[in-house]
C-alpha cells in the first residue's frame, strides 16, 4: 500500500458509519440500523466528520457517562478550526450551564433545581398536572382529530415548566419556540452553520427575556426555580446574572424537549404496536413500566458528548486526553447484550435500566417530572379517546441529531 493510500485509509474511514447520516430523512426516521452496524462493526468508532469518537455499546456508553468530562464546550480556537467562529456567543452561554460542568461546579447548580424537581415535589403536583392535561383534551375532544405535538405534547410540558420556573404561563408558546431552536444548537452544534443567524437571534431573545424577568418590576414567582437561582448563595457567593440566565435556559429546554418527545414518540410507538396498546388499555397498572419502555424504545435524547479526562483504552481503541466522545444513548438502549429483543416494544419489560435520562452525576434532574407527566398524558388520552389512529402516512422527524422528536403527529379518534 502506498503512503498516500495509508493516509487516505486513516483520514477517510467507512463514511457509511458516520452519525452525520442522521441528518438524512430516511436515517433520521429509523436510525437503528445505523446504530446496529456501528455496534457490530466498530463499537468505538472515530468519526472524522464530527471530529469525535462514537460509542454505541451499552457498557461503553455507561463508562463514558460515568467517567468522562462533561466540560466539552469548544474553545474559540476550536470553533475557528471548525469554521464556526460565529457561534462563540452560544458557546459562552453553554459554558455556564450545569449540563457542561463537572464536579463541584456542576453540583452547585444542580442542587438548586433538584429540590423543585424532586419526586416528592412532583407527586404534590400530580393533581395540577392532571387538570392541565384534562383542559388540553377538553379543547380538542369534540373535533375528532388533533396534532398530538402541537395540541398536546408541546403545551403540556410548556405549561408545567413555565410554572416551575416561575414565569408567566401565557408565554409558553414563545418559550417552546425558543426551546426548540436552542435544542437544535445542542443537537446539531457543528452541523448547521446555515442556521447561525437564527441561533444567535434566539439566544439574544432568550437572554433578554430572562434578564427582564429578573428585574425589580418583573419579579418571578417566589416558588419558581428562577427565583431560587436569583437568591441562592453558594459558598457565600451569589450567582452572576449570566449564570442565572444560562441555567434558566437549560432548565427550560430540559423540561420541555424531553417530555414533548416522550409523549410524541410514545404515542407513535403505541400506534405502531397495537397489541401493546390494547394490553395497556386493559391493564392500567402497566403505565409506569410503559413509560420506561417508551423512553428506552424511542429515547427523546439520542446522544450526549463528553471529553476523555486522560488517555483511555476503550473497546481496544486508544482515546487521547481531551478528545471528544459521543455516547449514543439511542444505540445503547437497543444493545442486545443488555436488552432482550431490543427492537421489540414490550411494555411489561423488566430490568429496564435504560439510559434515556443519562447516568450518574449528570442524570436528568427533571426525570421524576417527565415520568409523571408521561403517565398522566398517556392514561388520560387512552381513557378519553377511543379508536386512536394515525391520520398520515408521511411522518416528518425534526432535523436534530441529538433530540429525537416529530414535527407533527396527526391522529383521529372518537370521544370515549
Amino acid at each position: 500500500m502506498s503512503s498516500s493510500s495509508q493516509i487516505s485509509s486513516l483520514v477517510n474511514p467507512d463514511s457509511s458509519l458516520s452519525l452525520y447520516h442522521l441528518l438524512e430523512p430516511d436515517v433520521l426516521a429509523n436510525p437503528y440500523p445505523l446504530y446496529h452496524r456501528l455496534r457490530a462493526e466498530d463499537p468505538v468508532h472515530w468519526d472524522p466528520y464530527l471530529h469525535s469518537w462514537v460509542v454505541t455499546r451499552y457498557k461503553d456508553v455507561v463508562t463514558v457517562l460515568q467517567n468522562f468530562s462533561a466540560a466539552r464546550i469548544p474553545t474559540p480556537v476550536q470553533l475557528r478550526d471548525l469554521g464556526l467562529s460565529e457561534l462563540e456567543p452560544v458557546a459562552n452561554v453553554m459554558a455556564r450551564q450545569m449540563l457542561f460542568l463537572d464536579a463541584h461546579a456542576h453540583s452547585r447548580f444542580r442542587n438548586l433545581v433538584t429540590a423543585a424537581f424532586s419526586p416528592a415535589k412532583v407527586e404534590a403536583l400530580r393533581r395540577h398536572i392532571q387538570e392541565i392535561t384534562d383542559n388540553l383534551i377538553d379543547a380538542i375532544v369534540a373535533k375528532g382529530r388533533m396534532d398530538v405535538i402541537a395540541d398536546f405534547a408541546d403545551p403540556l410540558p410548556a405549561t408545567v415548566t413555565a410554572e416551575l420556573l416561575g414565569v408567566p404561563v401565557e408565554d409558553r408558546s414563545q418559550l417552546k419556540a425558543w426551546s426548540k431552536d436552542f435544542s437544535e444548537m445542542l443537537g446539531n452544534f457543528q452541523l448547521n452553520p446555515g442556521r447561525t443567524s437564527v441561533m444567535l437571534k434566539t439566544l439574544e431573545l432568550m437572554t433578554d427575556y430572562f434578564r427582564r424577568r429578573m428585574r425589580a418590576n418583573a419579579q418571578p414567582s417566589q416558588e419558581g426555580v428562577l427565583h431560587a437561582f436569583i437568591n441562592a448563595e453558594i459558598d457565600g457567593e451569589r450567582l452572576t446574572e449570566e449564570e442565572v440566565i444560562a441555567n434558566s435556559v437549560v432548565t427550560l429546554v430540559g423540561g420541555l424537549e424531553t417530555t414533548s418527545n416522550l409523549i410524541g414518540n410514545g404515542v407513535l410507538s403505541l400506534l405502531r404496536n397495537p397489541r401493546e396498546l390494547e394490553t395497556l388499555r386493559a391493564n392500567p397498572s402497566f403505565y409506569p413500566s410503559t413509560i420506561e419502555e417508551l423512553l428506552r424504545y424511542e429515547s427523546p435524547i439520542q446522544y450526549t458528548s463528553r471529553l476523555a479526562p486522560a488517555d483511555v483504552d476503550l473497546g481496544g481503541k486508544l482515546i487521547r486526553r481531551q478528545q471528544a466522545v459521543i455516547a449514543v444513548v439511542g444505540a445503547a438502549n437497543h444493545d442486545p447484550e443488555r436488552f432482550r429483543e431490543p427492537d421489540r416494544l414490550d411494555i411489561t419489560r423488566q430490568d429496564n435500566r435504560h439510559l434515556a435520562f443519562g447516568w450518574a452525576a449528570h442524570s436528568c434532574f427533571g426525570a421524576p417530572l417527565a415520568r409523571v407527566e408521561g403517565q398522566i398524558a398517556f392514561s388520560t388520552m387512552l381513557r378519553r379517546l377511543r379508536n386512536l389512529a394515525l391520520d398520515t402516512t408521511n411522518l416528518v422527524w425534526r432535523t436534530n441529531m441529538g433530540f429525537r422528536g416529530l414535527e407533527a403527529l396527526p391522529v383521529t379518534f372518537e370521544p370515549a
